[in-house]
């Protein structure tokens, strides 16, 4: 009890980690992290879009209630006053405190991140995160471009640095004035990283020699794939490397050197990430902190790299929702520290490749939005209660139930417990299940069909993931009442895991899906 919380967001960044069983990726800080907490295997966004998804785990509610699938309201005058995470800990005496990207900038955070209600003191920006999109990357004629795959030489970037390290330098800081502290802190520290453009210090191109990068396993759109649930990558399209392409809009491909080049960039910038969590865990150390702290490491949604001919997040694939998600809680994923122990001494990914494995990995099926509970039974508070059916007026409640009951369970035992189900109904409805949706302004790939804003959407997909199944169903969707209509059906896509694991064979119209859609409802 009343320990004090670090809790670690990466943006769009899918579970390419050794931890996570990625043959190809150098992440030994993020693995050394996951080898003393619990991992979740099945981790899943409530939307694959940075906005909708972080204000759905910061408070606790999905997107329905938020009331946010775009970027441009704040929920606390659009749909309701809601407490949110950091808030709650605020309020019960933590100093709270947010460093980089952990709400979405702009209006939907109140151009403040929320502060003063989420945090104790104005949360820090780096000061270059201005120039993220700005022509930095040298082309191979000398000149400097906006691309998406951008290598960079640091000591030529404005200030001589880049966002994330500003960023890990700030949270150092602030973990050496709270050792000094008696107060408990929640310190959220949001990398920008992996997310577009991919640049990062180009020394770290020498971990992913160009001959060992493959492509995506699927590249290729597939047949039965409706066409509103295909997302066209507008966003990549807008950069100056991609654009020189002239790929075809909306199903391009793009080039195969090109897709190469772009998961050579992904992977070289989730090293730069890693190398960032390494040193922030490592100070964690240094302040004598880690015996004390609660470790969340997780991200806001996927990326896709190439499969199913996508590009961005913006659907409801595996690629696009499911996310790393741990938890470090000392003496209990770890034993107790001996005084002055080291759990995180910083790796080198140049030099270091023994991968480590997970403390405990549990193959539940969980959601972000249970972040909340989660850690707030952790920390030992009260944890906020279930929401209501409706719950726009309670400002304390929560739409995902704490995950902590599977910290222990051992897998067996839940094996175990679905075999020895009688009642297939009851065992059905008691699996666990994640809940995603994504926004579409027509049945067609249109311009805007990856960031539809509110007033433009027409279409809601709805989709449901469980250990066996992924099933979607797109239905009308009415923006001046945020209603959907679950009996105008658009499309549905319904994939078996265990047969086809990266979702390619949409077998929807081959089955009857009553129970499923049933549950979707539920």
């Amino acid at each position: 009890d009343g320990m004090n919380v670090l809790f670690i967001v990466a943006d769009d960044l899918r579970p390419v980690l050794s931890c996570y069983g990625d043959k190809l990726v150098k992440s030994p800080n993020i693995d050394q992290l996951a080898s003393q907490s619990i991992v979740f295997s099945n981790a899943y966004a409530q939307q694959a879009v940075c906005a909708p998804s972080r204000v759905s785990f910061l408070t606790g509610r999905r997107p329905d209630t938020t009331r946010l699938y775009d970027f441009y309201s704040y929920w606390r005058v659009h749909a309701g006053n809601y407490s949110t995470m950091p808030q709650y800990f605020k309020e019960n005496g933590y100093v709270t405190l947010s460093v980089g990207k952990v709400f979405h900038p702009g209006v939907s955070s109140n151009y403040s991140d929320d502060y003063p209600y989420s945090w104790s003191i104005p949360p820090f920006h780096p000061s270059t995160e201005k120039y993220e999109n700005d022509k930095t990357c040298r082309g191979k004629d000398g000149k400097l471009y906006a691309n998406l795959v951008c290598p960079v030489d640091v000591t030529e970037m404005p200030s001589g640095t880049l966002p994330d390290i500003q960023s890990t330098e700030e949270a150092i800081r602030l973990l050496n004035v709270m050792k000094t502290s008696k107060q408990k802190f929640f310190l959220a520290v949001g990398y920008h990283k992996p997310h577009i453009p991919l640049r990062y210090p180009q020394e770290f191109l020498k971990l992913y020699p160009l001959e060992n990068i493959t492509l995506a396993p699927d590249p290729w759109v597939p047949e039965k794939l409706p066409s509103v649930a295909y997302n066209p990558w507008t966003d990549i399209r807008q950069r100056d490397d991609v654009k020189a392409l002239n790929v075809s809009f909306p199903y391009g491909p793009l080039p195969e050197d090109f897709q190469r080049q772009i998961r050579q960039s992904y992977y070289a910038a989730v090293s730069y990430l890693d190398m960032q969590v390494g040193l922030l865990l490592n100070a964690l150390d240094d302040a004598g902190l880690s015996n004390s702290t609660i470790v969340v490491f997780t991200a806001d949604h996927g990326w896709s790299l190439g499969e199913h001919g996508e590009w961005a997040k913006y659907s409801n694939f595996d690629v696009a929702t499911r996310v790393p998600l741990m938890f470090y809680v000392p003496g209990m994923t770890t034993s107790s520290l001996s005084q002055g122990e080291r759990v995180f001494p910083y790796l080198d990914p140049f030099s270091h490749v023994v991968g480590l494995v997970p403390q405990g990995q549990s193959k539940k099926v969980v959601e972000l939005v249970s972040l909340f509970s989660t850690l707030a039974e952790l920390a030992g508070l009260q944890v906020p209660p279930a929401c209501p059916e409706t719950s726009f007026h309670v400002a304390l409640c929560s739409e995902g139930a704490s995950i902590v009951r599977y910290f222990n369970a051992s897998e067996e035992k839940t094996e175990e417990e679905k075999d020895g189900c009688d009642d297939t109904y009851r065992c059905f409805n008691e699996e666990s299940v994640a809940f995603s949706q994504y926004p579409r302004p027509a049945d067609t790939p249109q311009w805007n069909s990856d960031k539809p804003k509110l007033k433009d959407i027409r279409i809601m997909g709805y989709s449901m993931r469980t250990v066996d199944y992924r099933y979607t169903v797109w239905v009308r969707f009415y923006p001046n009442n945020f209603s959907a209509n679950f009996e105008d059906v658009h499309a549905g896509e319904l994939y078996m895991v265990e047969t086809d694991p990266n979702q390619d064979y949409n077998i929807y119209n081959n089955i009857s899906h009553g129970v499923f859609f049933k549950k979707i409802l539920g």
